[in-house]
């Protein structure tokens, strides 16, 4: 059986959103709760050096409307990255699901093999469509999910395994 690259990916991009929301309405919750303000999560980092939640959260959904469109062949939306709480974080979650779900299957599948040159401060990098998702997006993406995650549990949220994995 094989796997196309719509398959490979905007679904598991969107799982992960879906997932990443949930766990920004637990967080909103518990902090209500605990009477703490929001931006003590939004702000907060794991350590010193590391970003905050914020920008796990820019860099999640940069990365997911990044590939789809990429790999769809067509330039990705812009983002002002000036999204500070729980409310406009989830609403940038939102847009970005609803502009993987707005890219069907014909636009993405094929591109295994189509060009993709990513221009970095350190110079561009290329890639073919299937390395570009397979070794650079979802590692990326899953890292920047799971730091979002473990910024919220690291600040007492109440997450398990099954939050990170979303629904099924």
């Amino acid at each position: 059986m094989s796997i196309s690259m719509y398959q490979a990916s905007v679904p598991a991009l969107v799982r992960g959103l879906t997932a990443l929301q949930a766990i920004l309405g637990k967080a909103e919750a518990h902090a209500a709760e605990k009477q703490v303000d929001p931006s003590v999560f939004t702000s907060a980092r794991l350590f010193p050096d590391m970003l905050p939640l914020t920008r796990q959260i820019y860099i999640a959904t940069d990365t997911a409307k990044g590939c789809a469109a990429r790999l769809a062949g067509v330039e990705p939306p812009k983002y002002d990255d000036v999204e500070t709480t729980f409310d406009e974080l989830t609403a940038r979650l939102q847009k970005t699901i609803d502009y993987l779900k707005s890219l069907d299957a014909a636009q993405i599948d094929g591109s295994e093999e189509r060009e993709i040159v990513l221009k970095m401060r350190s110079g561009p990098i290329e890639f073919t469509g299937a390395s570009y998702l397979l070794t650079f997006v979802l590692p990326n993406f899953y890292f920047h999910v799971t730091t979002a995650y473990d910024i919220l549990r690291h600040n007492g949220v109440e997450l398990g395994k099954l939050d990170y994995l979303g629904g099924r």
